[in-house]
């Protein structure tokens, strides 16, 4: 007895690989895209975060910084903008006194933050906790509550539009 080979019909595969190429394309479509316009977008945010972004020498400690996110014109609130930015401080890390133009909402992301408003106590936050700055309110103590490991924290603020976010008092 012979045996025959079996023959297994061919099917092309592009017929089942042809959506993923397409949403392949079209991603790198997007991609392509969205990379021409980050750079002027952040451009654009770094721009208007100026203000706020001092150099560390000035505003602290030399292993601290300020990151902007993002910064949006509040469509139902003329006049006003919401703005948002990543502190970095460092093992003992801290910002010298200063008050914001803004209401300014904190959220404590990494560590522990040591915080003190004039008139009110000496508190501090850890990782998942928040804190409120009324506008104007002189900020005494903002410290990363660690001399070993660092701190982070985001903060919101809400202002006019055009306003110098922090001013350092001297």
């Amino acid at each position: 007895m012979t045996s025959m080979p079996a023959t297994v019909p061919f099917v092309p595969p592009w017929p089942r690989t042809r959506p993923v190429g397409l949403a392949i394309v079209a991603g790198l479509a997007c991609a392509l895209t969205v990379a021409k316009a980050v750079p002027v977008t952040m451009d654009a945010i770094s721009g208007a975060l100026a203000p706020l972004c001092a150099t560390a020498s000035a505003a602290g400690s030399p292993l601290d910084t300020v990151e902007p996110i993002a910064s949006y014109a509040l469509p139902n609130v003329p006049g006003k903008r919401v703005t948002i930015v990543r502190v970095f401080y460092g093992p003992g890390g801290f910002t010298r006194a200063h008050r914001h133009a803004g209401s300014v909402t904190a959220y404590i992301t990494k560590g522990e933050i040591r915080s003190q408003l004039a008139g009110g106590p000496l508190e501090t936050f850890k990782a998942g906790q928040s804190f409120f700055e009324p506008p104007g309110a002189t900020h005494l103590v903002s410290a990363n509550a660690s001399n070993t490991e660092p701190a982070e924290l985001m903060a919101v603020f809400v202002a006019d539009e055009g306003a110098q976010l922090t001013t350092f008092i001297e």
